[in-house]
């Protein structure tokens, strides 16, 4: 897949922080027309998501990307909870590795299915099985790509997926169990972050 993808996640934040989500993946999109750089969701969302990944191109992508790479943080009243003490959200950032970069991740150890795409989509969605099930064999993973147009574009949607779910259950082997889940969160939430955001117009802090 061309251009620069990057993983906006609530890591394992509330549900205020699947909001915060949402919201920052809009913002990097409207920022990014303002910076000459094409963005749009590699998946529809819609309301509060646990992630979401960008697609970047253009010839600033990357240090569009890089300025952005790191804890976001957004200063406000829960819209979950309103009556909440808490003011300061966290969310992470990342690039999502190149699949080529990913010795682990080779075309020969996935398996591909396909399948009638399921709910909106257009037209094409349950006309064709462009929708695409990818299990990587070796480490038992598996994720569904169905919004693209073609088959062959819901493989390299998958793969990028896989890509993702590989690295995290990577960074996840590395700590141990449930203090390692915490230390995580805890770091995320402590972590300077690279920007922040304030208030329900979800405005940049200068």
């Amino acid at each position: 897949m061309s251009g620069v993808v990057l993983h906006i996640s609530a890591g394992q934040g509330p549900d205020e922080c699947k909001w915060v989500v949402a919201k920052l993946a809009d913002a990097f999109c409207r920022e990014a027309v303002k910076e000459g750089v094409a963005c749009e969701a590699v998946e529809p969302f819609s309301g509060p998501s646990a992630s979401v990944m960008l697609r970047l191109e253009g010839d600033k992508a990357a240090a569009f990307a890089a300025a952005r790479c790191g804890t976001v943080r957004w200063i406000g009243t829960s819209v979950i909870r309103p009556t909440h003490k808490r003011k300061n959200w966290f969310v992470g950032v990342t690039r999502v590795s190149d699949v080529e970069d990913m010795p682990e991740l080779l075309e020969r150890d996935i398996v591909y299915q396909t399948m009638r795409a399921s709910g909106p989509g257009g037209q094409h969605v349950n006309k064709t099985e462009s929708a695409v099930r990818a299990t990587h064999v070796p480490s038992g993973l598996t994720c569904v790509s169905q919004d693209q147009r073609s088959q062959h574009a819901n493989k390299k949607v998958a793969r990028l997926k896989l890509a993702l779910m590989l690295r995290e259950q990577r960074e996840q082997e590395v700590a141990s169990g449930k203090t390692a889940l915490w230390a995580q969160n805890h770091q995320l939430e402590r972590g300077n972050a690279v920007r922040t955001y304030e208030g329900a117009a979800f405005r940049l802090r200068r």
